[in-house]
Parts: C-alpha cells; sequence; structure tokens
C-alpha cells in the first residue's frame, strides 16, 4: 500500500506473504518483496505488439509482462536483479505452461547478450527518499535513477529496426525522462498514457534515429 505525502510516495513496510495474482489470463505466484503486477503493468501490456519477435523484459518481477508477451512473441528473456524474483518468475512460467521464456539474474543489461527487437521496462519510477523502501518502486530522490541507467545501456540491445517501451510517471518528469533518451540519440514519444489517483502514467515508445 502506498500514501502520498508532500509530493512523494510513502510505502509501509511490507508484510512477509506469498500472493496469487491474476493478470491477463495468467494465475500467478508472487513472493515477498517481487513487484506484484498492477496499473502500470497493465498499461504496458496493453502497449505491446510482439508477435514472431525476440522480447527483453527489463524488471521482470513475477514475470507477468514476460508471460504475456510470449504468447505472441518468438521468444521473451526476463531480466531481474533480484534472484528471488527469478525463481518467481520461473515457477510461474511452469505454472502457466509457458516455455518459449528465459529468465536470468541481471542488473539491468549486466548479464544481457544481444539485441532484440522490443525491450519493455517497467522501472522503479517513484520519487522516494527513504533508502529502506522496496527498490521495486524506488527510482531515488528524482525518480529516474534507474531508468538514466537503463538509457545508458539501451543502445547496445536495442535492434536497429526495434523498439523500446518504458513505463513512467507524472510524478518522475516526464521531460527530463525523455531527455534522457533523446540525449542518447533516440526519437520518444508517448504512446499510451493513463490517469490514475494522484499521477498519470505513460508508456514511453522509443526508437533509434533514422
Amino acid at each position: 500500500m502506498l500514501v502520498y505525502v508532500e509530493g512523494l510516495y510513502k510505502p509501509f513496510k511490507p508484510i512477509k506473504r506469498m500472493v496469487k495474482a491474476y493478470f491477463k489470463g495468467l494465475v500467478l505466484e508472487v513472493l515477498d518483496g517481487v513487484y506484484v503486477p498492477r496499473e502500470d503493468t497493465e498499461l504496458l501490456a496493453e502497449t505491446l505488439d510482439v508477435k514472431n519477435v525476440n522480447v527483453l523484459d527489463v524488471g521482470t518481477g513475477s514475470g507477468a509482462l514476460a508471460l504475456f508477451a510470449a504468447k505472441t512473441a518468438r521468444h521473451v528473456t526476463g531480466v531481474d536483479i533480484d534472484p528471488q524474483a527469478v525463481v518467481c518468475a520461473t515457477k510461474n512460467a511452469e505454472l502457466n505452461g509457458v516455455t518459449n521464456v528465459t529468465f536470468v539474474e541481471s542488473d539491468l543489461f549486466e548479464r544481457v547478450r544481444g539485441r532484440f527487437d522490443v525491450i519493455a521496462f517497467n522501472p522503479p519510477y517513484l520519487p522516494v527518499t527513504d533508502a529502506w523502501e522496496s527498490r521495486t518502486w524506488n527510482g531515488g530522490a528524482n525518480g529516474r535513477e534507474t531508468i538514466e541507467r537503463f538509457a545508458k545501456g539501451l543502445g547496445e540491445h536495442l535492434a536497429p529496426k526495434g523498439h523500446a517501451l518504458v513505463l513512467v510517471s507524472s510524478l518522475t518528469g516526464l521531460e527530463e525522462t525523455k531527455k534522457l533518451f533523446v540525449d542518447r540519440g533516440f526519437h520518444v514519444a508517448v504512446a499510451r498514457e493513463k490517469k490514475i489517483m494522484w499521477e498519470t502514467l505513460y508508456v514511453l515508445r522509443i526508437v533509434h534515429k533514422d
């Protein structure tokens, strides 16, 4: 649960748990500390067009987005810095009978090899200041710390005609976030947006400049 105080999200400390979640026809078991799919995951899923292509899902968490993409993609690779998330996502693939997906423990692109037609990223994008707060939503003081690291490595792994989809919030700073990619030679456009409570969610579509 999140509360909104003075421009910042203030999450309550999570209770130890394993919850069952339902997402786009998938049944998921989500371990404690692993991100449960929410409105942002759904918005990103609704923007995906991955028929018969190779997909990279960065920050895969429970594997929800990767498993949804795998329904039409050629192959999906999901990566997450949290080994528990990788265990969780792998188990969810087995539970749902999905075989064209691989999960790897990796800090963003650290252990990623090759290029992908579509790269999806639902990053920790909320501006928070307490170091103990979950890295699943903790984007640092401005909400863009992890996104900036992602932008630096994107060019090496995005196929020449491919595109990336990155979920951000109005609290992250839309124009500031777009600039992180434009400054590195990408074209950025808002592909989809949705107003929820006290923020607006955006999916950025990012491609190499011609």
